[in-house]
């Protein structure tokens, strides 16, 4: 299938889709003990309306953070472009592409696909459709939940490998 991608670490791939990347340490950042409670119902930090102002900014989703078992979030707001790879949206669809170490979470305005969004493995490449009718100017608020592993003895940190909007399309005729 063809397919045209833009590299969300890419400062001229960002432009284009008017996306600034936040970063925050914990499960419900700014809280203690990183957030995490008996029976929590899960992190507000996964909502499209959390309000990540003042977190920090992150221009490198591949920088070490959080050493031991630790959690942590990186957030992004993104505008689907006019065009991509000089074709118009019609056919496509949109796809966000990561890999979290050591393991990941994906939600997409709020939500999780649970059979592709959630931990599939440790260092496990996660793909999710965003949208498989994007239209120019759609927006849409992608929030990754980084958790370092192995949890019975973490090793490492937490970090992003890639983070990429994947635009595939089928040739006419398929």
């Amino acid at each position: 299938m063809p397919r045209a991608t833009l590299n969300l670490q890419d400062p001229n791939d960002l432009k284009a889709v008017n996306g600034v990347w936040r970063f925050a340490g914990g499960f419900v950042p700014g809280e203690p003990n990183e957030g995490v409670v008996s029976e929590m119902e899960g992190s507000p930090a996964r909502l499209v309306d959390y309000d990540d102002s003042g977190w920090e900014i992150c221009n490198d989703l591949t920088k070490w953070h959080s050493r031991g078992v630790a959690f942590a979030w990186y957030r992004i707001n993104v505008t689907v472009p006019d065009k991509v790879a000089g074709r118009d949206l019609a056919g496509m669809r949109v796809l966000f592409e990561t890999c979290v170490d050591d393991y990941g979470e994906i939600w997409i305005d709020g939500e999780c696909n649970r059979d592709r969004g959630t931990v599939q493995g440790f260092n496990v490449p996660q793909r999710v459709v965003i949208d498989a009718e994007p239209k120019a100017g759609d927006q849409h608020t992608i929030a990754v939940l980084g958790v370092n592993g192995p949890l019975g003895a973490p090793g490492g940190a937490v970090f992003v490998r890639y983070a990429t909007l994947a635009f595939e399309w089928r040739e006419p005729g398929y």
